[in-house]
């Protein structure tokens, strides 16, 4: 196992188009719901242990090389908004091309064309981990850190938040993501295999849902959700 593999499948300059979404930290911005670093890191927060968290599970589940359509099957479920059904395939179609770059597998290029508009990223995010050499809990603490990273590089953009405040917020998050990584590991390595992920997380925020949707119909944003 690389270690050194981790760190290029977290940063933030691998080329998978994350730079262009706000995590839900746009609409949040216009809504007046994040106004500072202390409004940021509650917002981020919660973002980790809802949904971060049962993306982080299945990207730790698709690095156990469980099976990735089943597992795409069960993003879509676990995704109710529409517009957050198509971005997740958007940022899963440009992660792919990043990672058979990056990674080639036998496994990236079946998933690749099985689904030729875009698996949901957490799924082909962890099978480029599984085809870097590493494990569910790598994978599942990459989904953890672009929970949080994402709408924290936004805020700074779209409040002129200063960015030392910014990666305070992200430092004194680090042990929950150490945790909801842990847990998310934990929970694809109970699955039975066989297409039952019953016990993959299935925690939602709501409002982010609804945000998401209001945000997908503005006719001039800076972030694309």
């Amino acid at each position: 196992m690389s270690r050194a593999a981790l760190l290029v499948l977290a940063d933030g300059r691998f080329p998978a188009g994350g730079h262009a979404h706000s995590g839900g930290a746009e609409p949040t911005v216009r809504a007046g719901r994040i106004r500072d670093a202390a409004d940021l890191a509650a917002f981020c927060r919660g973002r980790l242990h809802t949904t971060g968290l049962t993306a982080a599970a299945l990207a730790a589940a698709a690095a156990l090389g469980l099976d990735p359509l089943g597992l795409d099957e069960a993003a879509d479920v676990r995704t109710p908004s529409p517009a957050l059904r198509a971005t997740a395939r958007k940022l899963g179609r440009q992660m792919m091309r990043a990672a058979r770059a990056t990674w080639p597998s036998p496994e990236l290029d079946a998933l690749a064309a099985a689904r030729p508009r875009g698996a949901h990223q957490p799924v082909v995010l962890g099978l480029a981990a599984r085809a870097a050499g590493l494990g569910a809990e790598d994978a599942a603490h990459c989904v953890a850190y672009e929970t949080v990273s994402s709408p924290a590089t936004a805020v700074v953009r779209l409040l002129s938040l200063n960015p030392f405040d910014a990666t305070a917020v992200l430092a004194r998050l680090a042990p929950e993501m150490d945790e909801v990584a842990r847990q998310a590991a934990l929970a694809a390595q109970r699955c039975p295999g066989g297409g039952d992920f019953s016990a993959l997380p299935a925690a939602s925020a709501p409002l982010l849902d609804v945000m998401s949707e209001a945000h997908a119909a503005w006719p001039v944003r800076l972030f694309a959700s």
